[in-house]
């Protein structure tokens, strides 16, 4: 039980540096991966963030590129939300959902603290509703209460992605110029 004690702490305490604390200098791929570690409550040793996963997000959009090979502010927010959301969510949906929380002039400070008040806000809850499941009987009740919070919230989760990409690919359409609007164009042009 001392496991779950040492979780529901971390739950209660552990969050991610605020925007200003950050470094606001640039730092490398070494610096950036030991800062990860204090960013996000890791379960395991094998949850840790690698170089490899930092190109890999890089190459495929998910993070800016670094200036040459340091990294600063952008780049640990980014990679704090990473870490975090990638136990719930595909690369794709994070790559929508960091894209649309940027749209409208907001900086990626504004993103990072709006993401970090809705992470304190979910582990505080989740704290909370340990406290219910504290002795060694109430295991398997407690394994299944936090299943199906994940299932209800990965639900309404997906509900909203899917939401937000059918918005995002009708406004794509919108502005797309219409094949038949081309050829109405050539046939009038022809007439004239």
């Amino acid at each position: 039980m001392d496991d779950l004690m040492i979780l529901r702490e971390s739950l209660r305490s552990q969050r991610p540096v605020p925007w200003d604390q950050m470094p606001d200098f640039a730092l490398y791929m070494d610096q950036v991966l030991s800062y990860m570690d204090r960013q996000v409550i890791r379960f395991d040793e094998d949850d840790g963030l690698t170089a490899a996963m930092v190109n890999n997000y890089t190459k495929s959009g998910l993070v800016p590129r670094a200036a040459g090979k340091r990294y600063g502010r952008e780049h640990l927010a980014y990679l704090t939300a990473i870490c975090v959301l990638k136990h719930v969510m595909s690369t794709r949906d994070m790559d929508l959902l960091l894209n649309e929380e940027l749209q409208g002039g907001r900086t990626i400070a504004q993103g990072y603290g709006d993401f970090c008040a809705s992470l304190d806000g979910a582990l505080t809850l989740t704290a909370r509703e340990m406290e219910q499941y504290t002795d060694e009987a109430s295991l398997a009740d407690a394994a299944i209460h936090f299943a199906l919070i994940s299932y209800a919230a990965g639900a309404a989760s997906s509900r909203y992605v899917t939401l937000l990409r059918q918005r995002k690919e009708s406004l794509e359409q919108a502005r797309k110029p219409s094949k038949k609007s081309k050829k109405d164009k050539e046939e009038s042009h022809q007439d004239a």
